[in-house]
């Protein structure tokens, strides 16, 4: 999937419902101003709370796509391969279907492949399967047509690992087409969900919206029933109904995900996008089928007996 650019990352920044909210109010305000022959430090200062909330937001992203760049690249999977009748190694992304693989213990499956020969094989699928311990294969295994992906025991998959045994297995799937690359393009396919804090943030900008026109309707009418001028009104009515949005609100906002973001880095754990730390903390329940799904599947010795 193609990167979002910087420009593409800073214009996202803008589409909360209270970044909206400030920039109706900040262009309001500069109108305001214009008419009443004032400075524009209001208009100003709103825009450049607006701006440097944006900054922090897509600088914090940029850090933590360079962080995953870095981890992708240390684990990017390599491949050997035969090709001319001799084994060479070669990046797993230039494998295609056809080309003879081997492997052996420890080896990261690079692609979707059937095998041709294999002794004592065993490959761990947890991550595909769920599956915590490692499936036995065998090339010489009959399998169904309509076999589901655990029973297919003369396949190895991507993303999955060698614990014991040697195979050699021709390519039949790589990249998205593998079955570990249709779960991933499942996840793309989904349509973005708002975070708790989003969505209580744009219920909130919807009531300060509501107010802030129910303030204009408010002092307009007053203003009427006085007689004064309506173009005066319909100012004083704007400036009110302005300096009733939270300005610093998003702000406010922003700075505190981003400590928290920090904190999770101290931790180890990098966060992409700065309102999933707020959904981290609203997890009260993590449901799983299987222990490797979410686990590492790795015991460790925490206490030892004499």
């Amino acid at each position: 999937r193609k990167k979002k650019s910087s420009l593409q990352r800073f214009a996202e920044q803008f589409k909360d419902v209270m970044i909206i909210i400030l920039l109706i109010a900040a262009g309001i305000s500069f109108l305001v101003s214009w008419y009443e022959g004032e400075g524009f430090f209001e208009p100003l200062l709103i825009l450049l709370i607006v701006v440097l909330n944006a900054i922090i937001g897509v600088v914090q992203e940029g850090k933590a796509e360079k962080a995953l760049d870095a981890l992708k690249n240390l684990s990017a999977p390599h491949a050997r391969v035969i090709r001319d009748g001799r084994e060479m190694v070669i990046e797993a992304s230039q494998l295609v279907p056809g080309d003879i693989i081997s492997l052996e213990a420890g080896d990261y499956v690079p692609a979707d492949a059937r095998l041709i020969r294999s002794a004592s094989l065993k490959a761990e699928e947890s991550a595909l399967t769920g599956e915590s311990v490692p499936s036995e294969k065998d090339a010489n295994t009959k399998v169904a047509d309509n076999a589901p992906l655990g029973d297919r025991f003369n396949m190895v998959y991507s993303g999955c690992s060698i614990t014991y045994g040697t195979a050699t297995a021709v390519v039949t799937a790589t990249g998205m087409k593998t079955e570990m690359g249709k779960i991933a393009d499942l996840l793309d396919a989904e349509a973005g969900t708002q975070t708790p804090l989003q969505h209580k943030l744009a219920i909130l900008g919807k009531y300060i919206g509501f107010l802030a026109l129910g303030i204009c309707g408010v002092i307009f009418a007053i203003g009427l029933l006085y007689g004064m001028k309506v173009m005066e009104i319909f100012m004083i009515a704007v400036a009110l109904a302005v300096s009733a949005i939270p300005e610093g609100l998003p702000a406010i906002v922003t700075i505190v995900l981003a400590i928290g973001v920090q904190r999770m880095v101290r931790k180890k754990a990098i966060i992409r996008k700065l309102p999933a730390v707020e959904t981290l903390g609203s997890a009260s329940v993590i449901c799983s089928d299987k222990t490797g799904t979410l686990t590492q599947n790795q015991m460790t010795l925490v206490k030892a007996f004499a």
